[in-house]
């Protein structure tokens, strides 16, 4: 094969080009240099060594707060359904829901969001914003995590009878 050639174009990559020209008639960045974002990333020995350990301790800890917070969306769903299978008066329902979800334990769970609040900064080495004076934000997010609690459940499952059969 002649490795100057080039293939032909296809009717797919035209159609993407064309449009993409449409897209580009009106920018007005068109044939400026792109403005270059720095990166808050170095890479160095120290990390490489760290990566060498497996996931971190932050890491596995962000994991059980994920897989516990799903275990209990699991849990409460299952309960919500079957006290609106049990009950017909909305309001017995409603009472019932919230007497259960003022009782739900977030011991564990909450153990763990209130250990990443304190140490996750640290531990994940977060730079500083010195225009806020707090660590950055991740993926514009702030690290800090809420605990779960009775308003929690509720915001996810209503106490609210109809909304419960109908799930």
């Amino acid at each position: 094969m002649n490795q100057g050639a080039t293939r032909p174009e296809t009717p797919q990559e035209r159609r993407d080009r064309e449009t993409i020209e449409a897209d580009l008639e009106g920018s007005p960045v068109k044939g400026e240099p792109l403005r270059q974002r720095l990166r808050n990333f170095r890479p160095d020995a120290d990390s490489a060594i760290r990566a060498l350990g497996g996931p971190t301790i932050w890491m596995r800890r962000l994991r059980a707060i994920e897989d516990l917070e799903e275990q209990n969306l699991q849990q409460l769903g299952l309960a919500w359904r079957e006290l609106a299978a049990e009950t017909s008066d909305p309001d017995e329902f409603a009472r019932r829901w919230r007497e259960l979800a003022a009782q739900w334990s977030f011991a564990q769970i909450n153990e763990l969001i209130d250990g990443h609040n304190r140490n996750f900064p640290a531990e994940a080495r977060l730079a500083m914003d010195p225009r806020t004076r707090d660590f950055v934000r991740i993926n514009g997010r702030p690290y800090h995590r809420e605990p779960l609690d009775e308003d929690w459940i509720l915001a996810r499952f209503p106490a609210d009878l109809r909304a419960a059969r109908a799930a």
